[in-house]
């Protein structure tokens, strides 16, 4: 029986290099001369920091642009609020979310249910498995979902016959 699922990954080495690029522009751009802007990797969990809030939103500008051009998509990111560290020095984190949140989940696989399409789908851990008999069938339940889940990126994965 046809069957795909329905993931949410981000490659850590792609973010990895995305993070040195980032650091190398910064500390060669002429803006940030003298200042200890930086970002930090810890897992996924990118730290921003900058001296004051400006510099810190421009940071994550480059940042962003970074994992663009790498093709991570930046709706993964769940941005923390600036705190204060010392003086005037601040930082935010931003953490890379991965697998299919359980509320997500539930959500696609009730808009698959109402669709009325002959599939089944059920939620598998991080994932959500779609099974249907006619490989049609699964085609269309992959741009219903593609039309109904745009905040969010979604892969679909593991298509088998």
């Amino acid at each position: 029986m046809p069957s795909f699922d329905i993931v949410s990954e981000v490659d850590k080495q792609e973010v990895k290099n995305a993070v040195e690029q980032t650091n190398k522009e910064v500390s060669t751009r002429f803006d940030f001369k003298g200042s200890d802007a930086r970002v930090e990797q810890a897992e996924y969990v990118l730290t921003v920091y900058a001296d004051d809030d400006f510099k810190l939103d421009q940071v994550q500008e480059i940042l962003n642009g970074k994992l663009i051009k790498r093709g991570i998509d930046i709706k993964c990111l769940e941005m923390g609020k600036p705190e204060k560290v010392t003086g005037n020095k601040v930082k935010r984190s931003a953490t890379v979310k991965t697998g299919v949140e359980s509320e997500l989940a539930k959500k696609i696989v009730k808009i698959i249910k109402d669709s009325k399409l002959k599939v089944q789908a059920s939620i598998q851990g991080e994932a959500v498995r779609v099974t249907g008999a006619k490989r049609d069938l699964l085609q269309e339940s992959i741009a219903l979902v593609r039309k109904s889940v745009s905040d969010f990126p979604l892969q679909f994965q593991n298509f088998r016959d």
